[in-house]
């Protein structure tokens, strides 16, 4: 037995001197920005409440082998932690202990492990988590002996991760952490969090709510499809409700309820939408590094490449310059393929000569994502017609950038994009009538960026620090409506654009944009000729 522990101590002891010896980056968020978050929270908080954010779980890739782990970005925004099987309790008030000492917040974590850290990594355990700024931390498995009772609190403030499984040889997955947080809160055993959570939401989207038939048919359709919403109370009396003052009092009733997920959306989103000074200097590595490797694609490209060799050399830059990882799975399109919104397969074995390759790829800097796509041609020149196609993108963008500032709507944003779109397919004769955009423009100009590529935030009008992208698109698949000339040519482009107070900054501006642009890079030389001769040899 002393010869175990001995062993394990000196494991441990072998462990943290081997991690301290290899550098690793040191421009990580400091722990007072998410001390900062975290006292931003509590000022949004209603009295006498207690939010919970919950770490993800871990995923199988494939037998005793998980994937790579991914913090939910919202526990990661608040506390810097970036582990499983964890939750952390954010307290309105200040709360007392049993040694009369004062808190406002609780963090659960997973504990220290020799053996397992061996295998997986170190982990933070109970002293590294202090040592980032908390000062009540106990391990995940002890979290129902040291959180206090949270039924007593008025708002219960939540968001349950999905798809969460019980691993039967751990007592502190978030299985076990959802099960006992449930016990604590006297949770309605039929309580259902999604189905709420969405209902609860619904001031977040006045557009809804300012048609009362949209409303009710809404409601309807997703109780003709979906059991947990047909037989939802709440879902009922929405399908009822006759006018305005009805849907007045249903919200209020639901404002009133304790077991709250839309507050946990409505507070992270008002948050996370607006980037802090030190978010902005991570926003802006992850742009930079993804438009240079869209640069360097540029330069790459030849005709007989394939769609994953041009996938390489951009996320070889990501990790050449500092990027962990992409921000979302890479989109390598060439010619028709382009078509495909989400097209990831990205296995053509050849760009093909005199068509073009979309590519929607972006990497992820210490947590924050870009998100850009440039379409270019593989022999480096643009065709008329491609060159036609093109340029109307890019008039959509352009007719975007200049409402880009505090106090635009996004349904400003999408009006200006799919107006520049269809008038210039229309011009083309493309398209019959204008009103028929949404064939060959069909997804939305403009999102939020920041922790996920789709990040969270309201979408009502732009403030200061929002960090959004522009992204028009037109894509004609094989057998279209229209002249045969066009099948097959697929152009987005897409940028990241910082919100100030009467202007914009493109982020994303050193990755090429206009044709005469993109041909020019596209005739320099790229690392990748002297590769390909090397490989030859």
């Amino acid at each position: 037995m002393i010869k175990a522990k001995l062993a394990t101590l000196l494991l441990s002891f072998w462990a943290t001197i081997g991690f301290a010896q290899i550098p690793v980056p040191t421009d990580y968020l400091t722990k007072d920005f998410h001390k900062g978050r975290r006292e931003a929270l509590r000022q949004l908080l209603p009295p006498n409440s207690v939010m919970a954010i919950f770490a993800y779980p871990v995923r199988n890739f494939s037998n005793d082998v998980d994937y790579k782990y991914h913090p939910n970005p919202d526990l990661y925004y608040f506390s810097g932690y970036n582990e499983p099987n964890a939750v952390l309790l954010i307290f309105k008030d200040n709360q007392k202990d049993s040694a009369n000492r004062s808190y406002n917040e609780l963090f659960f974590v997973q504990k220290k492990d020799a053996q397992r850290e061996q295998w997986t990594g170190k982990r933070l355990g109970i002293e590294g988590v202090k040592a980032a700024g908390f000062s009540h931390v106990y391990n995940a498995e002890d979290f129902g002996r040291y959180a206090p009772d949270l039924s007593k609190f008025d708002k219960i403030i939540f968001e349950f991760p999905q798809d969460i499984a019980d691993k039967l040889n751990q007592s502190d997955d978030i299985y076990d952490l959802v099960k006992t947080f449930k016990k604590k809160t006297a949770m309605p055993e039929d309580f259902d969090d999604e189905v709420l959570g969405d209902l609860m939401s619904l001031r977040q989207y006045p557009k809804l709510l300012a048609s009362v038939p949209r409303l009710t048919s809404y409601y309807q359709a997703l109780a003709d499809k979906n059991e947990r919403y047909k037989n939802n109370s709440l879902v009922t009396k929405i399908i009822q409700v006759k006018d305005s003052t009805e849907v007045t009092k249903l919200l209020a009733e639901m404002d009133a309820m304790k077991y709250n997920p839309a507050l946990y959306s409505l507070y992270t989103k008002q948050l996370r939408q607006i980037k802090t000074a030190e978010e902005l200097v991570l926003m802006r590595k992850t742009v930079e590094i993804s438009a240079l490797a869209h640069r360097e694609a540029m330069k790459a490209i030849k005709p007989d490449m394939s769609e994953l060799e041009l996938q390489g050399v951009q996320e070889f830059i990501h990790k050449k310059l500092g990027a962990e990882y992409v921000g979302y799975p890479s989109i390598a399109g060439a010619g028709a393929n382009g078509c495909v919104l989400h097209y990831i397969e990205n296995n053509a074995t050849s760009v093909g000569n005199n068509k073009m390759i979309l590519m929607d790829i972006g990497a992820e800097y210490h947590g924050y994502s870009a998100d850009i796509t440039r379409t270019f041609p593989s022999n480096g020149k643009f065709t008329p017609e491609q060159k036609q196609i093109y340029d109307i993108v890019i008039d959509a963008q352009e007719a975007v950038f200049k409402i880009c500032k505090e106090g635009t709507s996004f349904q400003e944003i999408e009006k200006t994009a799919r107006d520049v779109v269809a008038k210039g397919l229309v011009k083309l004769g493309i398209l019959k009538d204008e009103s028929e955009s949404r064939t060959y423009f069909p997804h939305g100009c403009s999102h939020f960026l920041g922790l996920d590529v789709h990040d969270k935030g309201i979408y009502d009008k732009l403030l200061e620090n929002m960090i959004i992208t522009v992204e028009p698109g037109i894509y004609i698949p094989e057998g279209s409506n229209c002249d045969k000339k066009w099948w097959g040519i697929a152009v987005r482009i897409e940028d990241d654009v910082l919100i100030k107070k009467d202007k914009y900054e493109i982020l994303s501006s050193a990755a090429p944009r206009k044709t005469e642009d993109v041909e020019k890079v596209a005739a320099q030389k790229s690392f990748v000729d002297n590769l390909s001769e090397e490989l030859k040899k």
